[in-house]
Formats: structure tokens, sequence, C-alpha cells
């Protein structure tokens, strides 16, 4: 998948915490080492009523939401085992994002490599957009990489990191992971660059030769 600084789409709702691998796809279809043709098993087991029909009020089975890139989720989304099936379903639906309070690490790594950026978001926060987004099926977020905001129709925004990070940067580590570099100054020894995850902790101060202000160089290569 390409790399995106700015992502605008319909954010679909499921406001189910706790809902692991086995919950996004199945082992019925874990078959396959291919990426394709997972879509089908997209939340399968529970976007159906007991009696095997389409629950009318799953946000997947609402034609609003057929093309949704954002999916907007409760807490520890992605739980249990470490399939990478998971991220590569949602990504052949269309899923470029997902807002959430947590998730499973190795799912949250597994979505990184795969081209899908998992965003934390505060569970507060999270359920504002739940409460918003559920009057108005095909509810529709702007995620701003470099602004690190998530922008909501009325145009107020809910900060990704903090003003703090925003002297000088961010930008893409050379990995291709969603770390972010971004410059401090002052405190002697002129500036320094320092690395942060999407969600702004895990902070490292990033050995750079002498003064250097550039991270393309980065240690982050591999």
């Amino acid at each position: 998948m390409e790399k995106f600084t700015k992502l605008e789409g319909v954010a679909a709702p499921v406001k189910m915490i706790n809902v692991d691998t086995d919950m996004i796809v199945p082992a019925d279809y874990l078959k396959t080492l291919k990426r394709t043709g997972l879509a089908k098993g997209l939340f399968s087991r529970i976007r159906r009523l007991a009696d095997g029909n389409l629950d009318p009020e799953f946000a997947l089975n609402k034609p609003a939401y057929k093309d949704a890139k954002i999916l907007v989720a409760g807490d520890n989304f992605g739980c249990g085992s470490s399939r990478e099936h998971a991220p590569w379903a949602l990504g052949e639906y269309g899923f470029r994002a997902i807002i959430a309070p947590s998730y499973g690490d190795i799912f949250f790594n597994n979505s990184l490599k795969n081209g899908l950026l998992p965003i934390v978001l505060d569970e507060s926060k999270v359920d504002r957009l739940f409460s918003e987004a559920a009057p108005f099926p095909g509810y529709s977020l702007e995620i701003n990489l470099e602004a690190q905001v998530v922008i909501k129709p009325d145009g107020s925004g809910e900060r990704v990191l903090t003003e703090g990070f925003h002297n000088e940067g961010p930008t893409w580590a050379p990995n291709g992971l969603f770390l972010m570099f971004f410059r401090e100054s002052g405190g002697g020894g002129g500036p320094k660059i320092y690395m942060v995850d999407v969600f702004g902790r895990s902070e490292t101060l990033v050995p750079t030769p002498g003064f250097a202000s550039d991270p393309a160089w980065g240690p982050l290569q591999d």
C-alpha cells in the first residue's frame, strides 16, 4: 500500500472491546498464504445473527459503509493470535487506518508492517467519535499525519501528538514504519533529533553526527 500523509474517508464504527484476530477473520480463511480473498471473511462471524442472516445493525452491513477507509474500534482491538491475516483482510476490504484506545501488541506491529495505520486515541475521545458517528451513517474523518490530528466533519480535531512534538517535523522514519522525528531546540549542544511512535510515546534520542538535523540518513534503514 502507498504511504499517505492525509487520509479522508468514511469511518465505520465497530463498538466492541476485545475484538480478537479470530473475530476479525476466522480460522476458516487461514488456509491461504496469499493476501487476497480474505475481505469476504472480514468480521464474518460477528456481522451475522444467530440465524445466519446479516445483522442489519452491524456497520459493515450498511451501504453507507461499503467504501469505508477508517475503522473506529473499541479497546484492545486485535488481541489474540499472531496471524497476519487480520490486517491483510482489513487492508483488502479497503481500510487504511484504525482508531482505537489500544491494540494487541502483535496486531499493532503486523498492521504497521502491512500498511495499515493503527492510531491510538484516549478512550473518552473514541467514545465521542462513536456517539457522533452513530446518527450519521457514512460519517467521515480526516487523518492528517503532518499536523498529527484526526479532523471531524465539523472541522474540530483530536490531537494524536501533543504540541511539544511540533517545533520541527514530524516526518517518516527511513525504515517505513510510522515513527516520527522532531527537532528540539535549546538546552545546549545544538538541536537534537528525537524519535517517537505514532501516538507520541517511547521518546528516544536519535544519535546524529555533529549537529545534523536531517534524519534522512537515519539509523533505521533496516
